[in-house]
Formats: structure tokens, sequence, C-alpha cells
């Protein structure tokens, strides 16, 4: 490959993973030799692309634009170098997914294993976001969201059980305490352990039953990032600290060892599993491909 190419590939391998090191590890070229690539690029360009500390790698102003413009161009020249994947006898390469914590936790670990004993020479990459992005211009071939956040222009896969329910539960020692809640308003009397976004949105606790509606907006004495720190809640749920509302599958093993108790059931929300998803275009890259195949092939769990 072109010095001057390689050198491009590089300053993108550093963006999409913020670090050398993690861009050295992503694409199995030593720290060093990025960093060498993009103070080369830089030299050429006479203009600096990335800001670099003992703690962070950012990209300044005329690095996020030239990332911008980069990320969907050089994903054009690697779809192009894709095309003799399919001459060789099994697919190879990198597939990167995005994915929430949930999907990440309740969906992928009954696919990924099975997948990769399967396609050996594909490598797998999953990048953990709750919020929906350009997977164009994060260096995503694939993403796995719920229906209500993806784009009309996105092909859309099932992926993982196609109704999951959300849950509510507490500890014995919570409940013996502050009694057990019989409808979702009483939760506003309860101590709720909540979760926001990384946009700083809270979302509200919605249950349903018989048609109706009720969406509550309870208080307590913890906030918690969703996904990336829902273990820090449940715990906290399970040593009596308050109330919790959860995907059911996650909580399903502690309602099973009575570490917790699930309480108004009957208004546990249903809604349809997650997809997969990635933008609608002529030639998909073989790692890609081979895993929409797989998705497609494998029984949909319950």
């Amino acid at each position: 490959m072109d010095t001057e190419l390689r050198d491009l590939f590089a300053f993108l391998a550093v963006v999409r993973a913020g670090g050398f090191r993690e861009g050295g590890r992503a694409s199995d070229i030593s720290a060093s030799r990025l960093s060498e690539s993009v103070r080369r690029l830089e030299s050429r360009l006479g203009v600096r692309l990335l800001h670099r500390t003992t703690r962070s790698v950012v990209t300044t102003e005329a690095g996020a634009r030239l990332a911008e413009r980069l990320f969907p161009a050089l994903g054009e020249v690697e779809a192009a170098l894709d095309v003799v994947n399919h001459y060789r006898d099994r697919p190879a390469g990198t597939l990167r997914l995005n994915v929430p914590a949930t999907v990440a936790r309740l969906v992928l670990p009954s696919i990924v294993t099975p997948f990769l004993k399967a396609y050996p020479e594909i490598r797998l990459d999953v990048v953990v976001e709750e919020s929906f992005v350009d997977l164009l211009a994060a260096g995503c071939d694939a993403g796995v969201r719920y229906d209500e956040r993806l784009e009309k222009d996105m092909i859309a896969v099932p992926i993982g059980p196609r109704v999951q329910r959300m849950a509510t539960a507490a500890s014995p020692a919570y409940l013996a305490e502050h009694g057990r809640p019989r409808h979702p308003r009483d939760l506003l009397e309860h101590a709720c352990l909540r979760g926001q976004f990384a946009s700083g949105h809270i979302p509200t606790w919605e249950f349903e039953r018989n048609g109706e509606i009720v969406r509550i907006d309870p208080e307590g004495p913890l906030m918690v990032r969703l996904g990336a720190a829902a273990d820090l809640a449940l715990r906290a749920a399970i040593d009596g600290l308050g109330v919790i509302h959860l995907f059911e599958a996650w909580l399903q093993p502690y309602l099973e060892r009575g570490e917790l108790e699930p309480v108004l059931q009957p208004w546990w929300q249903t809604f349809s599993g997650p997809y997969l998803y990635y933008p609608g275009r002529r030639h998909l890259p073989a790692p890609l491909r081979a895993f929409v195949d797989f998705v497609k092939e494998a029984p949909a769990p319950t």
C-alpha cells in the first residue's frame, strides 16, 4: 500500500480508537508505527491533526474535518479491496460492530463464539455505545439498536430475542421495610435507582396493563449511566437501597436466586427485540456479509 494512503489509514485508526495504543491493538500495528505515520502525515500537510497528552488523544479542528471526510472515502477503498474476499475459501478481515451495553450483555454472547468458530479468519471488534451513531463516521460496519432508534435508510435484520420485557424488582429486605408497590404510581413514594444516557436524558419508567400505559418519573438516592454502570444500580438494589427497573433478562438470575423479588409484574412492558443495521449499499464487506447471513440463519432465542 502506498505510504501516503497507509498514513491516512493510520490516522483514522488512532481517531477511531481514541489513542495510539488502542489504535495499535485494533489494527495490529505498533503504537510507535502509528505515531510515526501520523507525524509524517502532519508534516506533509503542514498542520497538526491531533492533540496529544499523556492521558488522551483528541483531534484538532483540522483533524476532525479531515477524519469526517476520510471515513467514508477510505471506507470505500476498504470495500473495494474487500472484493477479493469473495474469491477466498473463507471470508477474512475485521468486522466492527457498534452496540449498546444491553446487547453486548444479553444478545451477543450466544452469537459471537459460534460465529467466530465458524469464521476463524474474521476478527470482531465490538464498540459499546448507547447513543445512535453515524456508522461510517465512527468507522463501524454495522450496529445493533432497537427499532425506535433506527434511521429509515438503514437495512435492518432481526437479531436476538424478538420480544423483550422491562422488569421491576427490589430486594426482600427493602420490600419488608418499605412495603410492596401495588400500582406503578406507588413508586413515587419509593426509593428508585435511576439511569441516564450520556446525553443527560433520564428516561421515564414505563408500564402497561390491559392497554393502559403509565409513565412515571420517580426519585431516588442513586443515578447511574445507562449501560456502563447498570451493574452498580443492580448491586445497590440487591443490597436493599431501592427499586430497580431494567431488562428482565438482566435481572433474571437474581430473581431466580431470590436476591431480588419481582414487583408490579402484571405491568411489565414488552417490546420488540433489537436489529442489526447497516447502510444500504450494493457491496457488503465479506465479514459483514458472513455475519448477516449467520444471524439470519440462527434460530431466534426466546
